[in-house]
């Protein structure tokens, strides 16, 4: 087991994510390799320190690693694989995009004329990518991790390293999605203030004029724009979030199918109990009864 690996393994006693004592800052833990099955990725950065995991989203394959760590600009459902040796368990740091420490330093970027472009096409546009774990980002994830055994440390020094991170992933040659997520006007930034009201009103009725009102676009350009970034319409986005919620309400809290269902915003249980076996090839009862490793 690696430095850093042995560094979470004493900080991750749970499966699945473990919060830390800084906020927006989590370790993940899985014991058991995992087929691709659907997962809603949140926005944030992905660290892997043992163990591999791919994402699958469209005809693209992204595999974050020790080697390569992931950056989800836009919260995306996807399609993950996990894999994982006997007696090691896939650990990972997964970090918060805190939007209050990456708007000042991509004006210092700005500032001294060291900005990647940010356009409207090609890599820019990208929700997600991976990159490679450099010596120097190694360094500052292995302060990181260190510092998450005290909380006064991690009071006293956890943001700021959290900033160092997201100024070395912003001086990388595959930031450019990072910038455009920072910037007001574009496309990236703008889909990301309504996908973020989706996620705050899952189970409302939300229809696409009020999504596409919020993101300063026309419905059609709304609706081209959100699958580019996401590989789905806003409506299959919304069902998707909808259908991971309840089955974090089925597995987590027990409920019976009926209650996750209204609580997500489905008004038809049978729709419901439908539209959840063709997504995740279980039953909603089957999803209760089943603890991931």
């Amino acid at each position: 087991m690696n430095q850093l690996a042995q560094c979470l393994s004493s900080l991750a006693n749970d499966e699945g994510y473990n919060a830390t004592h800084l906020p927006g800052v989590g370790i993940f833990k899985a014991s058991e390799s995992r087929e691709r099955e659907p997962l809603c990725y949140s926005q944030g950065i992905f660290i892997v320190a043992q163990g591999a995991k791919r994402v699958f989203l469209e005809q693209q394959v992204y595999e974050y690693n020790p080697e390569n760590y992931l950056v989800l600009t836009l919260p995306i459902p996807a399609e993950c694989e996990t894999r994982v040796s006997p007696e090691e368990p896939l650990l990972s740091l997964l970090i918060d995009i805190d939007l209050s420490l990456l708007h000042p330093l991509v004006r210092l970027f700005d500032e001294h004329n060291q900005t990647l472009a940010t356009g409207e096409g090609g890599i820019e546009s990208r929700s997600l990518y991976v990159c490679p774990v450099s010596e120097v980002f190694a360094a500052t994830v292995m302060r990181l991790a260190n510092c998450l055994h005290s909380p006064l440390q991690s009071a006293a020094l956890g943001r700021g390293l959290v900033q160092e991170l997201l100024f070395l992933i912003l001086c990388s040659e595959h930031a450019a999605p990072l910038f455009a997520l920072a910037r007001h006007n574009t496309h990236l930034a703008r889909l990301e203030r309504a996908m973020k009201y989706m996620h705050e009103h899952y189970d409302e009725t939300l229809d696409v004029e009020r999504l596409a009102t919020l993101a300063n676009m026309s419905p059609s350009t709304f609706h081209r724009n959100f699958r580019q970034m996401t590989a789905s319409s806003p409506f299959q986005y919304l069902k998707k979030l909808r259908l991971s919620r309840a089955r974090e309400l089925l597995q987590d809290q027990g409920l019976r199918v009926k209650q996750a269902a209204a609580m997500v915003g489905y008004e038809s249980p049978t729709q419901f109990s439908r539209e959840f076996k063709r997504y995740f090839g279980l039953t909603p009862q089957e999803c209760a009864l089943y603890l991931p490793p």
